[in-house]
């Protein structure tokens, strides 16, 4: 086990190196401000150094709203940020970290690191993804789309991923899953909200025609539940943790 004051006191540090790639992107991002005591908590739980980017994130800031919120990727917030009452979660809650540190604890499949304003998920593989029913490699992301109800493979890391979000890979991405008036939709919801659909974005309603469907609001936690259920429902396949947001 590593001590805190070792896991910080690097000598290359990533998060310097991510405020220059994040003041370099045309994608629009909103780095908000961070609780510096959870932050060295979720940092001591995780075992993870701040010369990676993940620790990086979890130093240094309160998470990333990327493009106008579509897109959460979780650190560690302090209280009465920019998202307001209904705020951003941190990582550690989302991925249900206990309240001190615990030697023995470990995330279930994976650790979520982000979601999406649909209910998608983003989550770096554990050191057994095939146990857990999930594609990819340890250390892998690999994304649960609530458009197929099931994990798909990035076939990258969690650096990589970054940088592939700030490079503007996320137009491609999502291509199919935009809306006309969806960026003021998506700019109304707080931190702890996703967007439901009706028909939901897996059927064929929605396949054909994703500007007719009917749009709600509703608890991020809510959301990922329905995802979870539909697929239990659909196929009888558990998709496993999604987050606790």
């Amino acid at each position: 086990m590593h001590e805190i004051d070792e896991l910080i006191d690097v000598e290359d540090p990533a998060w310097p190196l991510l405020l220059q790639e994040l003041s370099d992107t045309d994608v629009p991002v909103e780095v908000l401000p961070v609780d510096a005591a959870a932050a060295r908590a979720s940092l001591g739980q995780l075992q993870v150094s701040a010369r990676s980017n993940l620790g990086g994130i979890v130093l240094g800031c309160g998470g990333l709203l990327v493009d106008g919120g579509w897109l959460r990727i979780y650190g560690s917030p302090g209280d009465g940020g920019p998202v307001g009452p209904g705020g951003l979660p941190g990582l550690a809650e989302v991925n249900a970290m206990p309240a001190s540190f615990d030697p023995a604890w470990r995330p279930e499949a994976g650790l979520v690191v982000a979601h999406d304003v649909l209910g998608g998920v983003f989550a770096l593989n554990g050191s057994d993804p095939r146990r857990s029913g999930r594609p990819g490699g340890p250390g892998e992301v690999v994304y649960f789309a609530p458009d197929s109800l099931g994990w798909e493979a990035l076939g990258a890391g969690h650096s990589a991923w970054l940088s592939w979000i700030l490079a503007g890979g996320l137009r491609e991405f999502y291509e199919g899953l935009r809306w006309d008036g969806g960026h003021d939709e998506v700019a109304a919801l707080n931190g702890r909200q996703g967007l439901s659909f009706f028909p939901p974005l897996w059927s064929a309603e929605a396949r054909r025609d994703l500007s007719a469907t009917s749009r709600r609001a509703v608890p991020m936690a809510e959301l990922l539940g329905l995802g979870r259920e539909s697929c239990l429902r659909l196929d009888g396949t558990d998709p496993g943790f999604l987050g606790a947001a």
